[in-house]
């Protein structure tokens, strides 16, 4: 159930990391990314009063992917961040919020893998 469903609910930590990850893995083809959203599926604390977000999040991406190996994670975790801030592209277009992810996030200059892993999807930075 997305956010938009519960208008007067707060949306927790949890329906941002769910959004990240109906992202990055549509078919839910990734175990990486099931793993991610196993790790929060209690974080229904409101994104907004998450303190150390970026330190949780790298936590839980050293916890899968310690190597950087996987660049869905990378990007989960870069939405992560992006939405936590930018509540209103919650329900945005998927390609929309994947290329202002990967401006923000790594200012227009993702590394390889994650550039090679857009370009898959038709992304462009």
């Amino acid at each position: 159930m997305r956010p938009a469903d519960h208008p007067n609910r707060p949306i927790s930590l949890f329906d941002v990391v769910k959004r990240a990850v109906d992202i990055v893995d549509p078919d839910d083809d990734d175990a990486d990314m099931g793993e991610l959203e196993e790790i929060f599926e209690d974080a229904d604390e409101p994104v907004t009063g998450v303190e150390n977000l970026e330190e949780r999040v790298a936590l839980a991406v050293e916890g899968i992917d310690n190597a950087v190996e996987n660049p869905a994670v990378s990007v989960a975790a870069a939405l992560i961040l992006y939405l936590a801030h930018r509540r209103d592209e919650l329900n945005a277009d998927p390609d929309h919020v994947l290329r202002l992810t990967a401006r923000a996030e790594w200012k227009g200059d993702p590394p390889e893998n994650v550039r090679d892993w857009l370009a898959a999807r038709g992304i462009t930075v």
